[in-house]
């Protein structure tokens, strides 16, 4: 199953290294559902949805809403259980361990870079 790697051009940070695709309506109805959490380097790109829930998860996570060049339109902090985030414009969103957007220093505006490759 084809995996990315996401960096972010602008600070040259590496956001995450094992970050699945949600690209099919089965994929992006379960999301991370199913998991316990995230550890550092994993994520979900879900593509296209301009808007997400926690419903049900059982962990907070970063949401980074993403345009369609890939850049940084609004990022949701740490985002807890049972909540709901959009951003009409969004054509992606990019969900990580909570944390990780402060901690790469990740800002609206900020251009990411996906690299795919089979793990």
């Amino acid at each position: 199953m084809p995996t990315l790697r996401v960096r972010n051009q602008t600070r040259n940070t590496l956001l995450g290294d094992r970050i699945g695709m949600a690209d099919t309506s089965a994929k992006r109805r379960t999301g991370l559902l199913k998991h316990t959490g995230l550890e550092r380097g994993e994520g979900l790109w879900i593509a296209p949805t301009e808007a997400v829930h926690t419903f049900g998860m059982k962990f907070p996570i970063d949401v980074l809403f993403l345009d369609k060049k890939r850049r940084v339109l609004k990022i949701r902090h740490a985002m807890p259980r049972s909540r709901m985030a959009f951003c009409l414009t969004a054509h992606s969103v990019l969900e990580l361990p909570s944390g990780t957007a402060a901690a790469m220093q990740t800002a609206v505006g900020d251009q990411l870079e996906f690299e795919k490759y089979d793990d």
